[in-house]
């Protein structure tokens, strides 16, 4: 039976951990289909305030289809800037999950962390500004294909309580986001646990866990290299 497209993509970028230093832990399961993708909305203070918003007391969630999954060791496709203007960078930290959680306490949300990585929330933000300007739903601006950019999973052992990860994205070798999981307003442990009191998670969803400052414009030709301890992963924007 032929895979899904984002069964078939999430495999390969499995395929692509095994030979990484520091790769999953295969003694926990880590699922490669992905059923969806929760990300947080201004978990950084100084991302609220550089589009001009509210910091919030509760995270803000919103979803991606697992449709929306490309790996970072293909290109970074845009859409159409013609058609749909601008499409801006957001880098996050990432965490895929190796077991359900509904109604978790803060050590089954740290039991269940399967995989750790960077990922590239790609956001159409002219159309984004339009529909929030009505009322609308962000689907349109949030959920287009190629929408989720993950690079390889690692295994989150490396990376201890998850309370001091440090991250980077350069842009044609200009640093252009510095993160660091202790300045989240929601740190990683607690923003499971909140999501699973609001609705049930499934091993195999990943959660991007939110974006430091210093989000702005894909262009054409743009050299993107991201971060992680040791870890780098590089890729071109078309």
């Amino acid at each position: 039976m032929s895979q899904s497209p984002h069964e078939s993509l999430a495999n390969a970028i499995a395929a692509g951990v095994n030979a990484e230093q520091g790769a999953i832990n295969h003694n926990k399961s880590l699922r490669t289909s992905i059923g969806k993708v929760v990300c947080v909305g201004r978990n950084y203070a100084a991302h609220a305030a550089e589009l001009g918003n509210e910091v919030p007391t509760t995270p803000i969630l919103f979803m991606k289809p697992a449709s929306s999954v490309v790996s970072i060791r293909g290109d970074v496709v845009r859409p159409s800037p013609e058609l749909f203007g601008e499409t801006h960078y957001e880098a996050e930290l990432c965490i895929q999950l190796s077991a359900d959680l509904s109604m978790a306490t803060i050590e089954q949300a740290q039991q269940a962390i399967g995989g750790v990585t960077l990922g590239l929330d790609l956001t159409l933000r002219d159309l984004q500004s339009k529909l929030k300007e009505k009322g609308h739903p962000w689907e349109r601006a949030k959920c287009f294909d190629g929408a989720c950019v993950l690079a390889d999973w690692l295994d989150p052992q490396a990376f201890g309580n998850l309370q001091n990860v440090q991250y980077q994205l350069s842009i044609n070798d200009k640093l252009t986001q510095d993160g660091d999981s202790a300045l989240m307003l929601f740190p990683v442990y607690e923003l499971l646990v909140n999501i699973s009191h609001a609705f049930s998670l499934q091993a195999g969803d990943v959660i991007m866990t939110g974006t430091p400052s210093g989000v702005g414009v894909l262009q054409a030709g743009d050299q993107l290299k991201l971060k992680l301890g040791a870890h780098e992963w590089v890729s071109q924007v078309q």
